[in-house]
């Protein structure tokens, strides 16, 4: 994790605290080392910015690694029907793909 990344990031986000990519930027530094904070960053991102689409394949997959597999798939769902509604093809791929793995490895 880079302190002075994640430091930046926090002022950015003090300057301007509704821009969905500087909250979503900290969230992917904090996976490296602190999952729990980068979890309370992603569940802010879903219910304050949710056409942000990225969050959706990263907070998914994060709930997955902590074992909470209704949550994750909830996620998922959500961000696969966000993504066909905003017609973000490329992201609805990847959402779609990563939920089949997640079906498969969790039945």
């Amino acid at each position: 994790m880079n302190e002075e990344r994640i430091k930046q990031l926090e002022r950015f986000i003090q300057e301007d605290p509704n821009d969905p990519f500087l909250k979503y930027a900290l969230a992917t530094e904090y996976l490296k080392n602190n999952k729990r904070k980068s979890a309370e960053l992603f569940e802010d991102l879903l219910k304050t910015h949710p056409d942000y689409i990225a969050t959706y394949y990263h907070a998914a997959a994060l709930f997955t690694e902590f074992g909470e597999m209704e949550k994750a798939e909830n996620i998922y769902t959500s961000g696969i029907q966000k993504a066909q509604a905003l017609n973000e093809s490329h992201a609805l791929k990847e959402l779609q793909s990563a939920y089949i793995n997640f079906q498969f490895e969790n039945e």
